[in-house]
C-alpha cells in the first residue's frame, strides 16, 4: 500500500484513539512555550511542568532571562538536567529576541529558525501551539513511527517533514503531530512496541513483520 493510501486509513484511527492529543507542556504565552521546549530536551514534560511555574514567575520577559546571572539561572533549571547548556541556550535566545524582536517571539518559521538553537522541530512546536500556525513536528517519536509505518524512507528530520506534508492535509498538521507523538509514547515505543494491540497495525510495515515473526515462533 502506498503512503498516500495508508495515510487515508490511519488519520481516522488516530482521531478515534487520540481525540484529545495535545501538547503536554504547560505555558501561558509564546515565550513560556519557548522556555518549556528548551527545558524539555532530555527531560520529561512532567518534570518540566513541575519546574516552570516558579521560573515563569521569576522571569516574565525575555530581558529577565538575558540579564540573569548565569549561575542563578542554572540553579533555577537544575532539575531539568543538562542545566548548563540549557541556561546558555535560554540566554542566547532571549538576547536575540531582545536585540532583534523587541523581546517578542516571532510567529514565522523563517524568523524562529534564525534564533540560536531553534531548528524546524522546535519552531513548528512553537508555531502550532502558541500561534495555531500549521506545522509538522518531527521529533524522535514522529521519526520512528513514520518510518515504521512506511510513510517515509528518509532519516533526516527535515526530509521526513517534507515527505509527510503532502500526505496529511495542512489543517491537520498540528493535530497529526500531537497524535503521532502520543502514539509513539504509548504504543509505538522505541523498545518493545505494543504491535499486537496497535490500532494502526493493518497499515504498518514494521508491525506486520513483527506480528508475523511472533506468530512463526
Amino acid at each position: 500500500m502506498e503512503p498516500e493510501e495508508k495515510t487515508k486509513h490511519i488519520l481516522p484511527l488516530l482521531d478515534q484513539h487520540y481525540p484529545d492529543a495535545h501538547v503536554t507542556l504547560d505555558f501561558a504565552n509564546p515565550l513560556e512555550l519557548v522556555v518549556a521546549t528548551v527545558l524539555s530536551a532530555q527531560c520529561t514534560d512532567v518534570r518540566v511542568n513541575q519546574v516552570t511555574p516558579a521560573i515563569f514567575k521569576k522571569y516574565p520577559t525575555a530581558a529577565h532571562y538575558a540579564q540573569a546571572p548565569l549561575a542563578e539561572l542554572e540553579q533555577d533549571i537544575y532539575a531539568t538536567g543538562f542545566y548548563r547548556q540549557k541556561a546558555k541556550s535560554l540566554q542566547a535566545i532571549c538576547r536575540a529576541l531582545g536585540e532583534k524582536k523587541g523581546g517578542q517571539v516571532p510567529d514565522s518559521l523563517e524568523e524562529l529558525v534564525k534564533l540560536p538553537g531553534i531548528g524546524r522541530k522546535t519552531a513548528n512546536v512553537i508555531l502550532g501551539n502558541a500561534f495555531g500556525i500549521p506545522g509538522i513536528v518531527v521529533d524522535t517519536h514522529m521519526k520512528r513511527v513514520a518510518a515504521r509505518i512506511g510513510l517515509t524512507r528518509q532519516t533526516d528530520p527535515v526530509k521526513i517533514e517534507f515527505d509527510l506534508m503532502p500526505l496529511v492535509p495542512k489543517e491537520r498538521w498540528i493535530k497529526f503531530s500531537h497524535q503521532v507523538i502520543w502514539h509513539g509514547r504509548q504504543i509505538c515505543t522505541a523498545k518493545n512496541p505494543k504491535c499486537p494491540v496497535c490500532p494502526i497495525l493493518p497499515y504498518c510495515d514494521y508491525g506486520q513483520k513483527a506480528v508475523s515473526a511472533g506468530a512463526k515462533k
